[in-house]
């Protein structure tokens, strides 16, 4: 069984979830015990070569991908990434902060995409062999904050950001189902606030984990 601490981080795109990942690796690390490993951020998709490669093909605006292969595509992703990294990270005892796993795919493709939660949640089990967060961190922002932030970035948006409205509120109302369905899990903060807010309202809910 793994001995490290797997902490998630989940909400729409502009929640902030970079920044809060960003403000955690340093915080973790600095508490960590003497000799203790040093925490490892990852990402989603991504975070090893192949799964990398597969984020360049899900997020291209050029590429026409069907919801199904979707949902796929971002299973495979973390299929690599679980085998390759995450799976001996976790044995070595290091905490790991990983930007999006499979909550992500409940609400973007589960939910937002019509392909039913439960399905793309079977495909996912599969995908990690069952590994589950020992805490997830949902940032909630309403869909207009989340565009307003991704506005202000000043790069192009990717495909998925470019879907509507209504996408992203099928998203927004997914997630908030899934965190009432395992609150011991997955804790929800408002993001609406400031970064650093955030980063203490974070930091408290993970308290209990070390």
């Amino acid at each position: 069984m793994p001995s490290g601490k797997l902490i998630t981080i989940e909400g729409l795109d502009g929640a902030g979830k970079t920044t809060l990942a960003q403000g955690l690796i340093r915080e973790l690390g600095a508490r960590m015990k003497p000799g203790a490993p040093p925490p490892e951020l990852l990402r989603e998709p991504g975070g090893v070569e192949l799964s990398e490669r597969i984020r360049e093909l899900v997020k291209d605006p050029a590429m026409r991908v069907g919801a199904r292969a979707e949902a796929l595509l971002y299973a495979a992703a973390r299929a690599q990434l679980v085998e390759e990294l995450l799976t001996p990270l976790l044995a070595a005892g290091t905490t790991v902060l990983l930007d999006r796993f499979v909550d992500s795919s409940l609400a973007y493709q589960g939910a937002a995409r019509g392909l039913g939660i439960e399905a793309v949640r079977a495909i996912n089990a599969l995908a990690t062999g069952g590994l589950t967060p020992d805490r997830t961190l949902l940032l909630r922002v309403s869909p207009g904050t989340g565009r307003e932030r991704q506005s202000e970035r000043g790069r192009e948006p990717d495909r998925l950001e470019r879907e509507g409205n209504d996408f992203f509120a099928a998203i927004a109302s997914a997630y908030d189902e899934l965190a009432g369905a395992e609150p011991r899990r997955i804790r929800t903060i408002d993001a609406e606030q400031a970064s650093q807010a955030v980063l203490a309202a974070a930091l408290a809910e993970l308290e209990d984990l070390f």
